[in-house]
């Protein structure tokens, strides 16, 4: 099916029931912009957005209030159909920051500022820092750690041992990929090229543990995580219908 970017949200909410905004991550969207994708979408639907990268990457949370109140304005255009919003740091290098606690630093303060009547969530890809306190620290404030499968962090079922995943009043998978690797084996994005069932039948069987306490969840997929999010999602239902 051959559809227009502006049919996009109106395909994905007779599909799907959430939708992780990527665009918010490389610019504020107008007012008009967020109102249309309301518009466009049913009763119930959710819209999940990245935070822009101007405050998590090129400021690191420094001087960036002007940029997140306007953020946060502009989203309210959504009402109902807002979800989580999600602050995706990148992997900080030693030279950029040399440990966990000049992030802190920056951190805690921006914390403490967050308005209460919105959702955060927190994808932060210095494996190292996940640790109680760190949750802890998250968990003060009710932004719930983001729980990505990637190549680069702990299987869920190694992290749960360690420690309490749970740190807002909701759940928040993030289905990346190896972007580099299935880069190298395919740019459609029209069909699965890995089969990640094995992985996938893990993290079903920890996200039923967390669904079964009553905790809202949501789970997204990139094309990068088997080469094509739709056929991941399918993937997923079928195998979470299996283990039910």
């Amino acid at each position: 099916m051959n559809l227009k970017p502006g049919q996009f949200i109106e395909a994905y909410s007779r599909k799907l029931r959430a939708v992780e905004i990527d665009s918010t991550y490389y610019s504020i969207p107008p007012p008009h912009v967020v109102a249309g994708w309301r518009e466009k979408t049913p009763p119930g639907f959710v819209f999940a957005g990245k935070i822009p990268s101007a405050i998590t990457h090129e400021k690191v949370l420094k001087n960036c209030q002007p940029e997140f109140t306007t953020f946060l304005k502009n989203m309210e255009q959504l009402g109902d159909r807002l979800g989580p919003l999600l602050l995706q740091f990148p992997y900080f290098s030693r030279d950029v920051l040399p440990s966990r606690e000049p992030f802190e630093r920056l951190f805690k303060p921006f914390l403490r500022r967050l308005p209460s009547d919105f959702k955060f969530a927190l994808e932060i890809r210095n494996k190292s820092w996940i640790s109680w306190d760190f949750l802890e620290l998250l968990r003060e404030h009710s932004v719930a750690l983001a729980l990505v499968v990637q190549a680069w962090i702990p299987p869920i079922d190694t992290l749960a041992k360690a420690v309490d995943l749970l740190t807002g009043d909701f759940a928040y998978f993030r289905f990346i990929g190896d972007r580099k690797a299935i880069e190298a084996k395919t740019t459609k994005w029209d069909k699965l090229i890995e089969d990640r069932t094995p992985e996938l039948a893990v993290w079903i069987s920890e996200l039923r543990k967390i669904v079964a306490k009553g905790v809202k969840t949501y789970a997204f997929f990139n094309n990068h995580y088997a080469g094509f999010a739709p056929g991941s999602v399918k993937q997923f239902e079928d195998l979470w219908e299996k283990a039910s």
